[in-house]
């Protein structure tokens, strides 16, 4: 059987693309700082060929399941790209590209490592929403995020009013709150990459339910996190580089403001 291939993707660098909801962002000197190592890392994005319009639920799919590090081309619906988007892959650039530098190359694509490095750029959207919901509210980043953080912290047992409570948390201090997340992130994954079947996965999870963020795991889909690393990650890299996300993590941990160390340290 012959296949057509109807819709090619071109490859486009950032300043190609259309970023939306950008004029939300321009409180947050995070963000620029990211938007600008992005770019000089000369990243680039797949993009449908010939002004063609990819399916949401098709672009989803793709990087799902055939996103590469190595690669790192994220597949878009057309050439509009999100402002919380840019942050996302800066992160992941900025973490994999420094990890690289300290472990090398292989060992930075660890589960340990691909979990380290999604942590912080998903608990980055958690800061992003503290930012905005004090000085952007009426953003589509809000409008959008907030509801599906909301439903998936009802699904979870939390009330309305108690989740209203944790976003005014979040509010008050969301550098605290992007690394109380960051941390449980990496912890419930590496817990549940370990796990051999769902019996252990439950108990893992269950170990966690006390943690004031809990109710937004299943909002992060852990399960692509897992399925992911278990596809592509090596489970044991060398000691060397156990130790040094360890001390990484550790040294978030224990900083003053862990997104200051990081912007001094890896997003300059």
């Amino acid at each position: 059987m012959a296949y057509v291939v109807a819709m090619p993707l071109a490859s486009v660098a950032l300043d190609d693309l259309t970023i939306d909801d950008e004029d939300s962002f321009s409180h947050v000197a995070l963000y620029g700082s990211l938007k600008k190592l992005l770019r000089r890392s000369g990243h680039r994005f797949l993009i449908p060929a010939d002004g063609e319009v990819a399916s949401w639920d098709r672009t989803v799919f793709l990087n799902l399941t055939y996103w590469n590090a190595d690669q790192g081309a994220d597949i878009l619906c057309d050439r509009h790209l999100a402002a919380d988007v840019v942050a996302h892959v800066a992160w992941h650039h900025a973490v994999s590209t420094h990890l690289a530098k300290i472990v090398g190359a292989a060992a930075a694509k660890s589960a340990a490592a691909l979990f380290f490095a999604e942590s912080i750029a998903s608990a980055f959207d958690l800061y992003l929403v503290g930012r905005l919901l004090s000085n952007a509210p009426d953003s589509d980043f809000v409008s959008s995020q907030v509801p599906i953080m909301a439903e998936a912290a009802e699904q979870a047992g939390l009330s309305r009013d108690s989740f209203a409570a944790l976003m005014d948390d979040v509010v008050r201090d969301p550098e605290r709150a992007f690394e109380d997340l960051r941390a449980l992130l990496l912890d419930v994954t590496m817990a549940l990459f370990q796990c051999a079947d769902a019996t252990e996965a439950q108990a893992a999870l269950e170990s966690f339910m006390g943690h004031r963020f809990a109710s937004l795991l299943h909002h992060f889909q852990l399960s692509a996190w897992v399925l992911y690393a278990r596809a592509y990650g090596s489970a044991d890299p060398n000691t060397e580089a156990k130790r040094a996300i360890r001390q990484l993590d550790v040294a978030l941990r224990q900083a003053p403001v862990s997104l200051d160390w990081l912007e001094s340290n890896w997003a300059q």
